[in-house]
């Protein structure tokens, strides 16, 4: 609404990792150094057996699971550091770890579960069962409420449950799955705890992808499977919540693993700007190069930054992280993934060339085509960039709903509307002047020292930003859930305001512990988000919208039929049946 709440990031939080951790770290990447073989993994499409058996020996399926029910106990901070270094090193890997640690049984089973469902299931989960997590089905994605699975009440107060799910992770391996099914009588969503060797589980297909080779992702049909009232988590109908608050702290192991990946592609990049020469000199110190150096670097220490950030909000009592894991998941998915491309383009065919290509000619086998197959998913797992903008943005609008909702309302009729007239008056006449006329402070946050116009930007940009909000609601009222391109702007713009605060506070912290190079790299990630938001601010009202939305729905409508097959039958065509 227009306020910059610095004093809810700065001092920047860090929770010390212990001693414990410390070392259970070292002999993590010990172990994917000496025993895993991504190369192996990557091209034959699964895990080996000898890989799961050692990270079921070393605890890798209760990081978070407290150590009364047997698991490592570490911290939100702590596990997120396991996830980025499995994803630095095994895409395929990371997916199997955090899809069970961050949606998977421990999840859920510890938010809302009874006391004897935590130690049935989270000593099992913690002692090597791999989970699963099914909420999608082959027609509803992200919008949950069409679920269609079902679990109907039997008359001992057990379930039976019946249905199909798509692109469940670990499926095709789980001992234990979550699923979310509809009461076929109250049409309420639940959640259940289903043992995978039941009777009536088939594994339909196992799916293939792009990247993530050997993901166990799978189709799983469920046919009249009798599942225990005592495996029900939480209350008859809280299936939908349960889902969503675990799919938003599940959300935050995604940017720790492009975190991961990002990391291990700058120092990738580094290295190959240094060796390769063009011209008489390294690549790196041409400017083409070093600008990508200089991004890839920001980049990562911005990441780092909201990454942390969310990890310590997400251990606070009571505090809801769900904007601020979904900011972590999509601005970390879109930087990770513009990271990838762009070390590519600095290693040219050195970054397509397989890594077992580039060791046949005696080349350092660096994994960048393997990274980009694997990464490219982040954009699209826990929920697309697209569903990720709407949820922010429809939290953005939601006081401006609450407030002027019936004002927008077409179905309200004119009593309605002058009914909350005054109330909407008294607010916006309240609220409104502030965002133009706030404080001039040319010596706010004077305790920052070259970092402090990046944040006197940034509280003059949020105020600027809630007033086009405003002006958006103003111009295209009830249609502007519809003006998507619109409210994506603003999103974005909120986005870099937020990573570029966490990003300052951090690095005033690094520099009063004696690092001065964070100022340098907060500086420049901050010079970047700062031309990114303005603009993003232009392209609100200056624009061509209108036009590339009717030549989308031209295209659609099959207007431009010409441009598509080349003389190609397309594959949904069908040859003609000779008579």
């Amino acid at each position: 609404m227009g306020t910059l709440r610095v004093d809810w990031v700065h001092p920047f939080p860090h929770t010390p990792y212990t001693a414990e951790f410390k070392a259970y770290y070292a002999q993590f990447e010990q172990f994917l150094r000496e025993r895993v073989d991504s190369v192996r993994i990557d091209a034959e499409g699964k895990y080996p057996p000898e890989v799961i058996a050692e990270l079921k020996r070393m605890g890798a399926f209760g990081l978070k699971i407290p150590k009364k029910y047997g698991g490592c106990g570490f911290t939100q901070a702590e596990y997120g550091e396991i996830c980025a270094l499995l994803a630095a090193w095994d895409g395929s890997l990371a997916a199997l770890v955090s899809a069970h640690n961050s949606i998977g049984v421990p999840q859920p089973v510890y938010l809302f579960g009874t006391e004897e469902q935590k130690q049935e299931f989270l000593t099992r989960c913690a002692a090597g069962a791999i989970s699963a997590f099914a909420l999608t089905e082959p027609d509803v994605g992200s919008d949950p409420a069409r679920l269609a699975t079902t679990a109907t009440r039997q008359a001992d107060g057990s379930y039976r449950i019946t249905g199909e799910k798509l692109w469940i992770t670990n499926g095709t391996i789980a001992e234990l799955m979550v699923v979310m099914a509809r009461d076929a009588e109250t049409n309420k969503i639940s959640a259940f705890v289903v043992e995978m060797d039941s009777p009536g589980i088939e594994v339909v297909y196992r799916c293939r992808f792009m990247g993530l080779k050997a993901l166990e992702n799978g189709q799983i049909r469920f046919t009249d499977v009798a599942v225990p009232a005592k495996n029900r988590i939480g209350a008859d109908g809280q299936g939908l919540k349960i889902a969503l608050v675990t799919l938003n702290t599940g959300r935050l192991s995604l940017p720790e693993a492009c975190l991961g990946g990002t990391r291990r592609l700058l120092g990738i990049s580094r290295r190959y700007s240094n060796t390769r020469v063009q011209w008489g000199q390294p690549v790196g110190k041409h400017e083409a190069i070093s600008h990508k150096l200089s991004d890839l670097a920001t980049v990562t220490f911005a990441m780092e930054s909201w990454a942390n950030l969310a990890n310590e909000l997400s251990m606070r009592e009571g505090y809801d992280i769900r904007l601020e894991a979904a900011t972590a998941k999509e601005w970390a998915s879109t930087r990770g993934w513009t990271a990838v491309d762009e070390t590519m383009q600095i290693r040219g065919g050195r970054g397509y060339e397989t890594e077992a290509s580039l060791a046949g000619r005696g080349e350092v086998p660096e994994p960048v085509e393997r990274i980009l197959r694997d990464s490219r998913i982040n954009r699209i797992f826990e929920g697309s960039s697209e569903i990720m903008h709407l949820f922010m943005a429809r939290e953005m609008v939601d006081v401006h709903l609450q407030v002027s909702g019936a004002l927008l309302d077409p179905k309200a009729t004119p009593a309605d509307k002058l009914k909350v007239l005054p109330k909407v008056a008294a607010f916006y006449a309240a609220w409104y002047p502030k965002l133009w006329f706030g404080l001039f402070t040319p010596f706010r946050y004077g305790e920052f020292g070259k970092l402090a116009p990046h944040l006197r930007y940034a509280e003059r940009a949020a105020r600027r930003l809630a007033r086009s909000v405003f002006h958006g609601m103003v111009r295209y009222q009830a249609k502007l859930e519809r003006k998507q391109a619109f409210l994506f702007r603003t999103v974005d713009i909120a986005m870099e305001l937020a990573v570029l605060v966490a990003t300052v506070s951090r690095a005033d912290k690094l520099r009063k512990s004696g690092d001065e190079s964070a100022v340098v790299l907060a500086d420049v990630h901050a010079r970047n988000a700062r031309r990114l938001v303005e603009q993003r601010f232009h392209e609100l009202w200056a624009n061509d919208d209108d036009a590339r939305t009717a030549l989308g729905r031209a295209v659609l409508a099959g207007e431009h039929l010409g441009l598509e097959d080349a003389g190609i039958v397309a594959p949904a065509v069908a040859p003609a049946a000779e008579a």
